[in-house]
């Protein structure tokens, strides 16, 4: 039987292809720890950055932006690139791009010069990140060891999230706002190398021609979905003249994506995964978890400095105990999930979840440290807890050929999900913001009309009215700032507990034997295939 010991030791060493598995794990890490550092550590650098080459308002949007979202756009065509030509062979290529795109970032001396950079950086991301999970697949086929490398992996990934801004920091101290890329070429320089020697090849059904119009139509279908989304989340209207033909053309090009692949005999995707019941249900998890927190991370750090009046690094230290209980979950996930199961894990990470969202609506205008501590541990286990769970499934139940092409699609949907959820909760936020201002005594029209637009915005027109007013309306703001995120909390918690009732369709138990993924799908099973048994469900 495919599921006895000697059968798993075989297919180890067969994967490992001479390279210690968990040596390759380092060196898969090191390549997320790149991608993850390289996603926050500019946000810290743009005072610098607007100082020295003066971009306007909307290059510098462009700046900060174009990085994720090229690489939310080119997930699905290099993750499937991969499964077609090699998947080490896309990771190297990615870590070359990766290395060149920084040293250009680094040395641009003017706008356009460092858009070009970080969208070449997010073209390089978008090779890196499907290949890591898919040669992660491929190195550890029994799902025993999987669970517990993509716990690693998935803890690396809160490092390097909450590594950026702390480097980037440190590096603005001592060095010019370059130094914030350049710490990249070394790591390059030394991943290449050790890629190449021990990283396994490895590619998926090499059957038919690679769908290259397919490849071209999802990646410009997911950048005007993820352009037109994130406009949605810098608040702008539905309706609005880039918004609407950004969304119209992404969700038209998407759908002709998903109909030309169900006509093809060789899909660039294979959307059976989808009718697979773990798959979906782990994507669509993925993707309610972020869009029920991005949003709510961002509004958080606003109460901390605009409401509390802490500074960026108090704000900093106050939102590490998210990553590190974040990165406990990751360590022990394997465990967790050996023990409850996906369905149970999942469903408790969402619980938990949801319960210290609730808990947060305690904050109000003074500080209370405490809650907050709390607060942020239970959100970062929980997270971490659901992320894990579903990606492991949405992994675990994709066949093996398709590797590159589902952990596209797992990380597109983070994307996506992050995406949607701050244009959503941030619409919460302001419609719950705004009605507070709207009749403060002594406070003229306009002025309370910009002071809805945020709270940072409100404190400035407070300051201009100065006096009685002016200190009227900074009072009203934060009391309605608070007001809106505890509304916002509220939505987020129900967002939560829906995502509860959906992971009940996961699996009740982790099959460790053969790799569950293995097993063909419809099109693939014969008379002497055995069907994966229903009662695993």
């Amino acid at each position: 039987m495919s599921g006895t010991p000697t059968a798993a030791a075989r297919r180890r060493r067969e994967a490992g292809a001479g390279a210690h598995r968990w040596v390759v794990l380092i060196v898969l890490c090191v390549s997320l720890l790149l991608v993850a550092v390289d996603a926050t550590v500019l946000h810290v650098a743009v005072p610098a950055v607007t100082e020295d080459i003066k971009p306007g308002a909307m290059e510098l949007l462009w700046i900060v932006d174009v990085y994720p979202l090229v690489c939310a756009s080119l997930l699905i065509l290099f993750g499937t690139l991969g499964d077609r030509v090699g998947r080490r062979r896309i990771l190297l290529l990615g870590y070359a791009l990766f290395g060149v795109a920084s040293g250009l970032a680094a040395c641009a001396e003017n706008p356009q010069v460092l858009i070009a950079a970080r969208a070449l950086l997010g073209v390089g991301g978008a090779m890196i990140m499907p290949a890591t999970l898919s040669i992660l697949r491929q190195v550890f086929p029994d799902r025993r060891e999987r669970a517990l490398a993509i716990g690693i992996w998935s803890a690396v990934a809160a490092v390097g999230a909450a590594v950026g801004p702390l480097l980037g920091g440190f590096l603005l101290e001592h060095f010019w706002w370059g130094s914030v890329f350049l710490i990249n070429i070394p790591l390059m320089l030394v991943s290449l190398p050790i890629g190449r020697l021990l990283l396994p090849e490895s590619t998926g059904d090499r059957d038919g021609p690679w769908d290259v119009v397919g490849a071209l139509m999802a990646a410009v279908g997911l950048f005007c979905v993820v352009f037109g989304v994130k406009r949605l989340g810098g608040g702008h209207t539905p309706f609005d003249p880039a918004t609407a033909p950004a969304l119209l053309v992404g969700g038209g090009l998407l759908i002709a994506f998903v109909r030309r692949q169900r006509r093809r005999a060789h899909p660039l995707v294979d959307l059976r995964m989808f009718a697979r019941p773990a798959f979906s249900t782990s994507v669509g998890c993925i993707v309610l978890a972020m869009l029920a927190l991005v949003g709510l991370e961002l509004i958080a750090a606003q109460y901390l400095q605009l409401v509390l009046g802490l500074s960026p690094l108090e704000t900093g230290l106050r939102l590490l105990p998210l990553t590190i209980a974040a990165m406990a979950a990751g360590l022990v996930g394997s465990h967790m999930l050996h023990r409850f199961g996906p369905r149970r894990m999942v469903s408790l990470g969402f619980c938990l979840t949801a319960v210290s969202v609730v808990l947060l609506t305690a904050m109000g205008r003074h500080d209370n440290a405490g809650l907050l501590l709390a607060g942020f541990v239970l959100l970062g286990f929980g997270l971490e807890t659901t992320l894990f769970g579903a990606y492991e499934s949405m992994l675990s139940e994709a066949p093996a050929s398709s590797a590159g092409g589902a952990a596209a699609i797992g990380e597109t949907s983070y994307q996506l999900g992050a995406g949607i959820g701050i244009a959503l909760l941030g619409s919460v936020m302001n419609a719950a913001y705004a009605p507070g201002l709207s009749s403060v005594p002594g406070v003229p029209t306009s002025a309370s009309h910009a002071a809805g637009h945020s709270l940072g915005e409100a404190y400035e027109v407070a300051d201009r009215l100065g006096g009685s007013s002016g200190e009227a309306l900074r009072h009203a703001a934060r009391d309605s700032f608070v007001h809106g995120l505890h509304v916002t909390l509220l939505v987020s918690a129900a967002l939560l507990v829906l995502g509860a009732v959906m992971a009940l369709r996961l699996p009740r138990g982790m099959e460790c034997g053969a790799a569950a993924a293995d097993v063909p799908g419809p099109r693939e099973a014969t008379a002497t295939t055995p069907v994966r048994a229903e009662s695993m469900r």
